[in-house]
């Protein structure tokens, strides 16, 4: 069974239920996070990726929506373990805490309507092939400004953008896409992170290029720098997509995921690239607890780590 964490209480998922008439159902008023914890058999262990670091994120888009919880990191990070426990997973595992505007009120604004936390988990593989390249399409639907709707705000109203963009490109024969910036710059993904690389540099959009500030991206930054690349955070032009020497797409649903083509134009040789394929193996290392040096991003789940 399920569990999760609704009204202040740990419940079975099915009993953790809002009404029609709440706030945030009606007017997207929420905020949300994605955490992985994966499973290591070997271990006999499951580990909580950067949970502290999600729930810091998570409380700094209330403070853009104006929502108030009480629950703090460490108790939100102690609630996470709690509910994992009880629901005994054995699988990799996608983590959902979710803080909103939970009042039945009919009217668009933000302060004087009650708050509220939820978390949930469900059992979660790969969100996109990550051995095969991707073929994606760049979106005519643009990135959000983020003087329009904040894009560092991981707000769930929000994702309507990325939701019209990658129906859009999945009915055109693309398995994702890449959105540009109001100005015409490279973002993201429809709801991850990209890198590219160019030479001997790994070039990734800064946070000002209206993406969110991804906590996989910054934990693959950390994994190139260790390992010696050169790392260049830029604007990116859409042109240097079509003569990029390798692209992949990153984020806590799409973990590493090579690109391989894009609006129909190979990348570099058509295959994973090196340095995708370098860094999507030292990131699996470190998130299943295998590199000992990673340890400190992991929350163990049973405590029976080796």
């Amino acid at each position: 069974m399920s569990y999760a964490y609704f009204e202040g209480k740990i419940v079975p998922l099915q009993d953790a239920n809002v009404s029609i008439a709440t706030h945030a159902f009606n007017y997207g008023t929420g905020v949300f996070e994605g955490i992985r914890a994966y499973w290591n058999s070997t271990h006999e262990e499951l580990y909580v990726l950067k949970g502290p670091e999600h729930y810091v994120r998570m409380l700094q888009s209330c403070r853009i929506l104006k929502i108030r919880i009480p629950e703090t990191v460490e108790q939100l990070m102690e609630t996470t373990v709690e509910i994992l426990q009880r629901s005994e997973y054995r699988e990799d595992v996608y983590i959902r805490p979710l803080a909103y505007k939970a009042d039945p009120v009919v009217k668009v604004k933000l302060s004087g309507i009650r708050d509220a936390c939820s978390i949930f988990t469900v059992p979660l593989g790969d969100y996109l092939d990550v051995n095969k390249g991707l073929h994606v399409g760049i979106s005519p639907w643009r990135r959000l400004d983020d003087n329009a709707i904040p894009t560092r705000a991981k707000a769930t109203g929000s994702y309507i953008n990325a939701a019209l963009a990658v129906d859009d490109l999945l009915e055109s024969g693309f398995d994702d896409g890449i959105m540009l910036t109001p100005d015409g710059h490279v973002a993201e993904g429809t709801a991850s992170n990209l890198f590219m690389v160019r030479g001997d540099k790994l070039i990734t959009s800064p946070v000002s290029d209206a993406i969110l500030e991804g906590i996989t991206r910054t934990t693959l930054l950390e994994l190139a720098q260790d390992a010696g690349m050169k790392i260049e955070v830029r604007s990116i032009d859409r042109t240097e997509l079509y003569v990029a020497d390798e692209l992949f797409m990153c984020g806590t649903g799409v973990q590493v995921a090579p690109v391989t083509k894009v609006d129909h134009r190979p990348v570099g040789s058509g295959r994973p690239g090196d340095k995708t394929l370098t860094l999507q193996k030292l990131y699996f290392d470190a998130v299943r607890g295998n590199n000992p040096a990673y340890r400190h991003w992991l929350t163990p789940v049973y405590k029976t780590e080796a």
